[in-house]
């Protein structure tokens, strides 16, 4: 089972405000303590743009790049994406990548308001959808779409449209989904076929029903602690996980759990919750009782 991790869990973000920004050499450093074999890139700027530099201080912490989250603007058809995502993609090719995980961004920062669109609009986003998935194979990279929250594709329907009208396939989210209204086990088991790679979050569904209501908004939500150590929260991971390995799922398994900083950690500060989420995960696996 290949389980990476992603900087968000340290609360690095590409959201402007999103909270305190920990070091490059802190969260890489941590994350080969806690047993990960790989990491998403994180937010641009966050770790070096030069290939050769990147591969030598993942190296240095024992670690390879699974992929990159990339926020694109799809739904204008005024606006190509397809070179928003060159740089990237230059980088995955270069580390031995192997994933770009694309969201439907608004074109607006933050995840907290979105746009309804029309028809058109839709029709522009689903076929770069096609675009950009057959862009980065030609570059032997898979392009998948992670529903999200303060993204277009966000909500069941939503996500039912683009598994309709594209052929791409999906970041299995298991906390957006559960936040944007689908049960990400039902989409686990209804279409196992277009899964190519998991973020496995879990979360507190209390505090999930108070975004959906718009009683908070989503970084509100985050700062509360929405995002939970996997096993604590609302999700079923250990059926998630067995599903997609039941279906021949053999991608990656991101440990992620959103967090907000207000400064500079104490003690493990952030570790903590990964080196409890990868326990689990690891209990998970091994079929013992989580």
């Amino acid at each position: 089972m290949k389980i990476a991790g992603a900087p968000i869990s340290w609360g690095v973000c590409e959201v402007p405000g999103w909270g305190y920004q920990l070091d490059p050499e802190r969260v890489l450093s941590e994350m080969g303590h806690a047993g990960l074999s790989a990491t998403e890139l994180g937010p641009e700027g966050f770790l070096p743009a030069d290939p050769t530099e990147l591969i030598a201080l993942l190296g240095a912490h024992g670690l390879s790049c699974v992929g990159s989250f990339a926020p694109v603007v799809l739904h204008d058809a005024a606006h190509d994406p397809v070179p928003d995502v060159a740089a990237v993609l230059e980088s995955l090719v270069a580390s031995g990548a192997s994933m770009l995980v694309l969201a439907a961004a608004t074109g607006a920062d933050g995840y907290d308001t979105r746009p309804d669109l029309d028809d058109a609009q839709w029709s522009t986003l689903l076929n770069n959808l096609d675009r950009l998935a057959a862009n980065a194979a030609d570059h032997g990279i898979t392009a998948v779409l992670h529903p999200h929250v303060g993204t277009i594709v966000e909500k069941g329907p939503e996500v039912e449209r683009v598994l309709a009208g594209s052929s791409i396939s999906l970041c299995l989210d298991t906390g957006h989904l559960l936040i944007g209204g689908t049960d990400p086990l039902e989409l686990a088991r209804a279409v196992p076929g277009r899964i190519a790679h998991t973020h496995l979050k879990d979360v507190d569904a209390e505090l999930a029903g108070r975004v959906q209501s718009g009683e908070l908004t989503y970084t509100e939500a985050v700062a509360q602690g929405m995002y939970t150590t996997l096993g604590t929260g609302d999700v079923d991971i250990a059926g998630i996980v067995a599903t997609l390995r039941d279906n021949g799922f053999d991608g990656w398994f991101v440990v992620e759990q959103d967090t907000i900083l207000d400064g500079e950690p104490h003690g493990q500060g952030p570790l903590r919750d990964v080196l409890a989420s990868v326990a689990y995960l690891q209990r998970v696996v091994g079929g013992v009782p989580a």
